[in-house]
């Protein structure tokens, strides 16, 4: 099957990029800009403790000239148990074994699903078939989300799932250029 690429007003290939505003997700936004995509930033104001982020995220979706940029207000504080959403403390300066042995409290449940979720759906609105996310297994750490077999999984999902891949429009692709990194 021939995959069709939608190609955007500036005559180049869109893509949705998740941009948090932090270093991960700007690096991933400036690498698919650099490959040639119109990018289409979307970014999530989910009750995190570092609000700052939204404002990084505007600057760096204006710097690179991203056709749109989508901001979802989505609280994932009712959900709970987690430190970058609840007053729950971080441990700082613990052991790298320590660090690797179990999900750190600073994993928000099912976050990276919820979120890719989200810009499938912006995706397929947009007749985008790339969706970048700026995952990196050393963020694994504990992330089972950030795990490679996770983009994959979730690409096959995308696949699956969609009336646009459903009907043969086009094939969605999870780009994660410093999953390796």
């Amino acid at each position: 099957m021939r995959v069709a690429r939608r190609v955007g007003e500036a005559g180049m290939t869109k893509a949705v990029v998740l941009l948090s505003g932090g270093l991960d997700s700007a690096t991933t936004a400036a690498v698919a800009r650099a490959d040639g995509y119109e990018l289409y930033a979307i970014t999530f104001d989910y009750g995190q403790r570092h609000a700052r982020e939204l404002a990084s995220a505007r600057a760096v979706a204006a710097s690179l000239g991203a056709a749109g940029h989508l901001i979802v207000k989505l609280d994932l504080r009712h959900i709970g148990s987690s430190a970058l959403t609840d007053e729950i403390e971080v441990p700082l300066d613990r052991p790298a074994h320590e660090m690797t042995a179990a999900i750190p409290v600073t994993y928000v449940p099912a976050r990276n699903t919820i979120f890719l979720s989200f810009a499938l759906g912006y995706a397929e609105s947009l007749a985008a078939f790339d969706i970048f996310i700026g995952v990196s297994a050393v963020d694994y750490s504990g992330y089972p989300d950030c795990r490679p077999e996770f983009i994959e999984a979730f690409e096959r999902l995308a696949n699956l799932a969609t009336k646009a891949a459903v009907e043969g429009k086009g094939k969605f692709k999870i780009h994660a250029p410093l999953i390796g990194l």
